[in-house]
C-alpha cells in the first residue's frame, strides 16, 4: 500500500479546507471512494470529513439517481427482451425517497443519503439528497418534467451559488453540466417513464416529456472550462480533487454547448 499513514477525518477535512471548501458552503459532490485510498473509518469517516468542512451552516449534496427505474425500452447495459418491458413497467416497485437505494452513484452518495437528517428529492429517476441547513430548499421541489433543469436541485444549487466537488472523478460525472443542456434554446425532448409509489403504497407507471440528456462531450467541455476559467485542484486523501463554482461552470457550459453542439 502506497501510503505512509491512514487518511483520517481530521486529515481529509483539512485537505478539503485547503482546496477551498469553507464553512457555510453548499457543495454538490461526485466521488470515487476507491480513489481516496485507505481511510480510517471508511465511507463513514469521509462523510464526516465533508460535513466538518462545510460546517453546521453548510450543506452537502449528492446525486442519488435510480437509473434502473426508467423505461426498459431504452436499456442498453444490458438490454432486456421486449417481452419483459410490460412486466417491468407493471411490477417494478414505485420510487420512494426513503426506501429506494441509488445505483451507480457510489458508496459515498449512499452514505450521505442514509445519514440521519438527510433529505431527498422525489424525482423517480434523477433524485438528489442533501444534508445541512439548505437541504429543504434544495430537495423540496423537483419537477418531474424538469429533472436536471431550473426546477430541480441543480437549479437550487445554482441559485444558492454552490460549489461542485469532483472527488477522484472527472467531468464525465459532473451532473451540473446537464443544467446547461436544459438551458439550451431548443433542447431535444422525448418521452420518459418510471414507476412511482402512490399514497396508498401501490405502484404506478408514469410517463412524461423531458429533455434528452447527453454527456459524451463533458470531458472536453470540462477541460475547456478549466483552461478558460480555472478551478481549485489538490489532493484529498490519495485522490485528485477539483472544486469549482457551479454558477461559473454552468454559465460557461451553456455558452460552450450552444457553440460546439450546434456546429457538431
Amino acid at each position: 500500500m502506497d501510503q505512509a499513514m491512514p487518511h483520517t477525518v481530521r486529515s481529509l477535512s483539512a485537505q478539503l479546507r485547503g482546496l477551498g471548501v469553507v464553512p457555510g458552503d453548499v457543495v454538490l459532490m461526485h466521488s470515487s471512494l476507491r480513489s481516496l485510498g485507505f481511510v480510517a473509518g471508511g465511507p463513514h469517516a469521509v462523510a464526516q470529513a465533508l460535513l466538518d468542512a462545510v460546517g453546521p451552516e453548510g450543506t452537502l449534496v449528492v446525486p442519488t439517481h435510480t437509473p434502473e427505474n426508467c423505461d426498459p425500452a431504452g436499456w442498453r447495459n444490458p438490454p432486456v427482451p421486449e417481452a419483459w418491458w410490460p412486466v417491468i413497467r407493471e411490477q417494478a416497485p414505485g420510487f420512494d425517497p426513503a426506501r429506494t437505494p441509488s445505483r451507480w452513484m457510489g458508496v459515498l452518495a449512499e452514505t450521505i443519503r442514509t445519514w440521519p437528517g438527510a433529505l431527498r428529492s422525489d424525482h423517480p429517476w434523477l433524485s438528489f439528497a442533501a444534508l445541512g441547513s439548505q437541504a429543504p430548499t434544495i430537495t423540496g421541489a423537483h419537477a418531474l418534467d424538469d429533472a436536471l433543469g431550473e426546477r430541480s436541485p441543480l437549479g437550487a444549487v445554482y441559485r444558492l451559488d454552490g460549489k461542485v466537488l469532483l472527488l477522484g472523478c472527472g467531468h464525465d460525472s459532473n451532473t451540473s453540466l446537464h443544467l446547461a443542456e436544459w438551458r439550451q434554446e431548443s433542447p431535444p425532448r422525448g418521452p420518459r417513464g418510471a414507476s412511482m409509489r402512490q399514497p396508498d403504497g401501490s405502484s404506478r407507471w408514469t410517463t412524461w416529456i423531458d429533455v434528452l440528456e447527453r454527456g459524451g462531450d463533458f470531458e472536453l467541455l470540462g477541460a475547456d472550462f478549466e483552461a478558460a476559467v480555472g478551478l481549485s485542484v489538490g489532493p484529498v486523501g490519495s485522490a485528485t480533487a477539483r472544486l469549482m463554482s457551479q454558477r461559473a461552470l454552468v454559465d460557461f457550459a451553456t455558452d460552450w454547448l450552444a457553440t460546439h453542439r450546434s456546429t457538431g
